[in-house]
């Protein structure tokens, strides 16, 4: 059975707390794992998340500030040592080739790991690479962004395609191997003589979508990324009466970010990056719903470390 959910292992900023680990998010979408933004502890937080490094297929950081990188060095040497057989690439902006490097050889271990290191100089598709593991058709891409150094968001595409119609199914009596027989050879005759094809008892099946955003100011790039997506992973560092240092560190606050989720259509929406001054339980999460749902009426979560969010079901089902 394939699993498309987001594990969440980290939710706080630039400065974990007591009960928040710094960013770490794996969505996990049919064979595919993909690691966003691993930082500090990462390693320990897939462990108690139940997150095998051989889950991992691609490690995609949005910038190189440290909250969202400094765990890279320890995942990829989890990934040697546990010698995980496939090729994880690791996605990043380009400028951030100098830091990728030295994290990479940030201590002495046997480098029996198998990463591929793309730095992303342009907007688009982040290509696939030889060895990667995952045979989803789902595609990513990747959009820059506004913070303080360059940084990017992404965004996972499933296409659109057909499924057989159990209720048209049953109608015509085409049950076991028969459904099988007749996706795959795409027409089946039937006992009374009529011949069905695959087109008469398929339905549309949109693609599924996920959106990661994490630090940036509101800009263009941040509602395409969040157009109609199923799931949309935001930073909301700041409350809006902080708005002032949101935009002078390069951050959305919770309102703008529903704002966008609400204005983008987003089916659920997912908050977290929050900032170690917002105490707890007064402010989070609770004050982070209440200011989210002044413009968000979709399904909502205020993330918590060791979270579990499931894509919800397809549109239309």
């Amino acid at each position: 059975m394939s699993r498309r959910e987001l594990v969440v292992l980290g939710t706080a900023s630039m400065v974990p707390t007591r009960t928040r680990n710094h960013n770490g998010y794996v969505l996990l979408f049919d064979d595919s794992g993909i690691l966003f933004d691993p930082g500090e502890g990462t390693q320990r937080q897939m462990t108690h998340a139940g997150v095998s490094a051989t889950d991992l297929t691609r490690v995609a950081l949005t910038h190189l500030h440290g909250d969202h990188s400094l765990g890279l060095a320890g995942v990829v040497q989890r990934l040697s040592g546990d010698q995980v057989p496939h090729t994880v690439p690791i996605s990043f902006p380009a400028s951030g080739l100098p830091w990728v490097s030295r994290l990479l050889e940030a201590s002495a271990f046997g480098h029996h790991e198998r990463v591929v290191l793309q730095p992303l100089e342009a907007d688009g598709p982040v290509p696939r690479v030889a060895g990667e593991k995952g045979g989803t058709t789902a595609a990513l891409t990747s959009a820059r962004l506004d913070h303080t150094v360059d940084a990017v968001g992404y965004r996972l595409q499933e296409p659109d395609g057909v499924s057989l119609d159990p209720a048209a199914l049953a109608a015509l009596g085409i049950a076991g191997p028969a459904v099988g027989r007749l996706q795959r050879e795409g027409s089946l005759a039937l006992a009374d003589g009529r011949t069905v094809h695959r087109d008469a008892v398929s339905v549309p099946r949109p693609g599924q979508s996920v959106a990661f955003v994490m630090d940036t100011r509101l800009c263009d790039a941040v509602g395409r990324l969040a157009d109609g997506v199923d799931l949309l992973v935001v930073e909301s560092t700041f409350l809006d009466r902080d708005a002032d240092l949101a935009k002078r560190w390069g951050h959305l606050t919770c309102r703008q970010a529903a704002q966008v989720a609400a204005e983008a259509g987003v089916r659920h929406l997912v908050l977290t990056h929050f900032s170690q001054r917002y105490t707890e339980p007064d402010e989070l999460p609770a004050a982070f719903e209440r200011e989210a749902r002044e413009v968000f009426d979709g399904e909502l979560t205020v993330a918590a470390d060791l979270d579990r969010v499931a894509l919800p079901l397809r549109r239309g089902r």
